[in-house]
């Protein structure tokens, strides 16, 4: 098999729902041993959403290139099984709310007593103090305290919507990954290894930062956000669809202007520059839209292409699937998985050419690999089938 950029890091990935497990698979997915520890129950999203044979695909989604052992790890002998584990290991994720991971045994301290130069990471909800670090976190909680459901609000009424992706898990697992390899590229300088805590309340204000709190960024002189947020979004009806398109610099309102056949806009002093065009939004994007809605979609896609004008069709999520700047991509692909047969993912998204990331290996069953992962730790046959037997490691 081919070795992919982390080839040779272990992680131990106690992590379970999003933000952790799609974290730990990009690892994986980039040649890292990611071993899944679960509880004999297995992680939740085993059992949430569309399943087949008892697998679920937004599991097989975040999961895929790792192996899993499922441990009992409130009795001492599944806790034991877990410190062999980490012995040597280069990474270790838990996802647990702040008090958990300290209550079972696997605090800092011990674990760098085990591996004493280990990337140890910490994922919350919302840190380790302060009013809401004790509550239990799901994405709409952070979509509402980060400020995304009140950029996302309706603009005739002005009431806060959810978006209907579970954005703030996600953008933490990527943030969390890219944590990871920085803290590892440290270790390798340094020798050293560090903790690393990561709030998705922490994430999702840093991500919005740049223009969705923007007009929070010169102290004294803040400007209302609500005024561009409320504006129309980018999605104009033709006669037959929907298309997205958006004019920022100077020539390409200009390339719009002509497209649209409307070159008196071009001087019209509303919109003459990047700043006239944002404070009379309102106005430019309803004109727009009285126009776009003259013609079919293919026709002004042509017309805005020729112009320079960035614009694409909106398209539904099975027609995602067949667009052709997707398969020029490569980007899906069809495999046969062990227990759910034929399945459909995107490939990695980083092409590297030297060391390539791809799914490795199909996203695990619980405890598939209980008995590989003890086998190399030296434990002999006997020992495994008394853990097993006594309810401590559990096997698909």
């Amino acid at each position: 098999m081919d070795k992919g950029p982390l080839s040779g890091v272990r992680v131990i990935d106690l992590t379970s729902m999003i933000s952790g497990p799609v974290a730990t698979m990009m690892l994986a997915d980039q040649g890292a041993d990611v071993i899944k520890v679960e509880a004999l129950s297995g992680d939740l999203v085993r059992g949430a959403g569309p399943n087949r044979s008892g697998i679920t695909s937004t599991f097989i989604s975040s999961n895929r290139s790792k192996r899993s052992i499922a441990l009992d790890l409130k009795k001492p002998a599944g806790a034991r099984v877990l410190k062999d584990l980490l012995r040597g290991a280069d990474v270790f994720v838990q996802n647990f709310r702040p008090g958990t991971i300290e209550r079972m045994g696997f605090d800092e301290t011990t674990v760098r007593e085990l591996s004493s130069n280990i990337i140890y990471v910490s994922i919350s909800g919302f840190g380790e103090r302060g009013p809401y670090a004790h509550q239990r976190v799901y994405d709409p909680v952070v979509q509402a305290l980060c400020g995304l459901a009140a950029i996302q609000a309706d603009g005739e009424s002005g009431r806060p919507k959810m978006v209907r992706t579970i954005i703030p898990d996600k953008t933490t697992a990527v943030t969390a990954a890219q944590a990871i390899t920085a803290a590892l590229f440290a270790r390798e300088r340094s020798g050293e290894g560090q903790h690393v805590k990561l709030a998705m309340l922490d994430t999702m204000v840093a991500y919005l930062w740049p223009e969705g709190m923007a007009g929070l960024t010169l102290v004294g002189k803040e400007v209302k956000a609500a005024r561009a947020q409320l504006a129309p979004d980018l999605i104009f009806a033709t006669q037959d669809g929907y298309i997205t398109a958006g004019a920022v610099a100077d020539k390409e309102w200009q390339g719009l202007c002509r497209a649209l056949g409307r070159l008196g806009w071009i001087d019209d002093p509303r919109f003459l520059t990047i700043n006239d065009r944002a404070m009379n939004v309102t106005e430019r994007l309803s004109l727009t839209a009285k126009v776009l809605a003259t013609n079919t979609s293919a026709y002004w896609l042509a017309q805005l292409d020729e112009q320079g004008v960035p614009c694409a069709p909106v398209l539904s999520r099975e027609e995602v699937l067949t667009h052709e700047q997707v398969q020029a991509n490569q980007l899906i692909e069809i495999s046969e998985h062990p227990i759910a047969g034929t399945i459909r993912q995107p490939r990695p998204a980083a092409i590297f050419d030297k060391t390539p990331a791809f799914i490795r290996r199909p996203a695990p069953g619980l405890g598939e690999h209980s008995r590989e992962l003890l086998a190399e730790l030296q434990y002999g046959e006997k020992q495994i089938q008394a853990l097993i037997d006594t309810g401590v490691l559990g096997e698909t």
